[in-house]
């Protein structure tokens, strides 16, 4: 984790400093015994944990936590108690007490190690790679690697695979809003294919292994907006 310490008090500092370097997954990258030099670090860099003294001359720990508009995870230390309260409705990961241990130090920053994971989790969720079909009474799991291209004929589409082919009753439309745009391009009324299968692009259709599939005169934008452009 990516950590900056803000305090007035250079020995304050020096301690955060030893205690960091004791713990592996932690960083201290940058200490400061003002605020608004901090602040204008945190508007460059990406920091993932501030640990920040309360009490401060000029604006107070609590107050420089406030004024954040992008907090990262905030670790507390003050020699107060009487602050705590206050500082937890700020959303505070931990509030170290000074004087602190190494183990109270090492509780604080898990806790911050855990929500830094979440908040990764949450932002990026995992990616779906495949989609069930309903073919007769079965689920029938299809990764979009497996994907050759789609033909639609009325309210059934056929998804052409790699050695087999699944007829599911779904309109075409319904089959474009389960699959990720990124990968595939309708390039007919009646046909989508996976762009990462094209070997071949001529001007009235698409080469993917030993089929050919029509290009519609409609949908020839689409291939240039690939990036391919028909001869």
């Amino acid at each position: 984790m990516k950590a900056i310490a803000i305090d007035d008090e250079p020995i304050a500092l020096d301690v955060l400093r030893s205690l960091a370097a004791k713990v592996p997954f932690v960083e201290l990258q940058a200490c400061f015994n003002d605020a608004f030099q901090a602040l204008e670090y945190l508007q460059r860099e990406t920091v993932d944990v501030l640990f920040v003294d309360i009490n401060m001359p000029d604006i107070s720990g609590l107050e420089f936590v406030s004024s954040l508009s992008k907090k990262p995870l905030v670790i507390f230390t003050t020699a107060y108690a009487e602050h705590a309260v206050t500082g937890f409705e700020l959303d505070a990961v931990d509030y170290l007490l000074k004087p602190f241990s190494l183990a109270r130090f090492v509780k604080a920053c898990n806790k911050a190690q855990e929500q830094l994971q979440l908040r990764t989790q949450t932002a990026a969720p995992p990616v779906k790679d495949f989609l069930f079909l309903k073919i007769g009474t079965e689920q029938v799991k299809v990764r979009f690697e497996e994907i050759l291209y789609l033909e639609a004929a009325g309210n059934y589409v056929t998804f052409v695979l790699t050695g087999k082919r699944l007829l599911t009753r779904l309109t075409m439309q319904e089959v474009l809003e389960l699959l990720p745009r990124e990968q595939f391009t309708r390039v007919h009324r009646s046909f989508v294919v996976a762009n990462d299968k094209i070997d071949k692009v001529e001007r009235h259709q698409l080469g993917i292994g030993s089929a050919s599939v029509p290009v519609g005169a409609s949908y020839v934008a689409q291939l240039q907006l690939m990036g391919t452009k028909p001869r």
